[in-house]
């Protein structure tokens, strides 16, 4: 078993239930392999960390930024989307406690980000069941929130997506919308591939990914080239 006393103390926390603490971890695979362990799989945990991350980042910028919900939305968006939470797990050595099975422990790709990616949310979703709200807030506000004022001044909140938007409502008058043409994969490794439109039946360009996140900014990526818009 992974020394998860030592990511206590690196975090400086110590939880109450150690079990929360270790099924953030727990990725389904591993369960596939060692069937009778006694934790469950993080995939709930991931489901309650995210509305938590979302409610805690919301509350921040709503707090201290008088800009418009357009605005907020695309900055919550810049910080909570999965490379950033990627930079965390890494600066926290979060991979180092993954449990997983043989096969997904040789994957260090695009799959592996997405599980680290998952893992920090989970482990917001057991934080919060442990010791509430606020000792969320306390973490969310050290460990992601110093990056907004990097991605205000780099504009880097400005993402394909948001670019996209904002020049097919200056150009054409329309509010692109996405949909999703084809979804592939287990439940813990979904593959989708998300169209983008301006109009009800024109498909501008299609992206892939491994969440639907991914797969609209590609989509918005290609379409901005085939506009060219960019």
């Amino acid at each position: 078993m992974k020394n998860f006393s030592e990511l206590e103390k690196k975090l400086n926390l110590k939880f109450k239930n150690k079990d929360l603490l270790i099924q953030a971890f727990c990725h389904r695979s591993y369960l596939n392999e060692n069937p009778k362990f006694y934790l469950n799989h993080n995939e709930r945990l991931e489901f309650l960390g995210d509305a938590v991350l979302e409610l805690v980042v919301t509350e921040f910028l709503y707090k201290n930024y008088e800009n418009p919900e357009g605005d907020l939305t695309n900055w919550r968006a810049s910080l909570v989307n999965s490379q950033s939470l990627l930079k965390i797990t890494k600066k926290l050595d979060f991979e180092k406690y993954l449990l997983l099975s043989k096969g997904a422990q040789k994957d260090k790709g695009k799959t592996r980000e997405t599980i680290l990616a998952n893992a920090f949310e989970a482990f917001l979703g057991a934080l919060y069941l442990d010791q509430g709200y606020r000792r969320c807030q306390k973490f969310i506000s050290f460990y992601l929130l110093p990056e907004l004022p990097r991605i205000l001044e780099e504009g880097a909140w400005k993402d394909s997506k948001s670019l996209f938007q904002e020049l097919a409502q200056e150009k054409e008058r329309v509010t692109p919308t996405y949909r999703v043409l084809k979804e592939t994969g287990p439940d813990h490794l979904k593959h989708f591939v998300i169209g983008v439109f301006l109009a009800d039946d024109e498909v501008v360009a299609k992206g892939e990914g491994y969440s639907k996140q991914e797969a609209e900014l590609k989509a918005a990526e290609q379409a901005l080239k085939i506009k060219k818009w960019k």
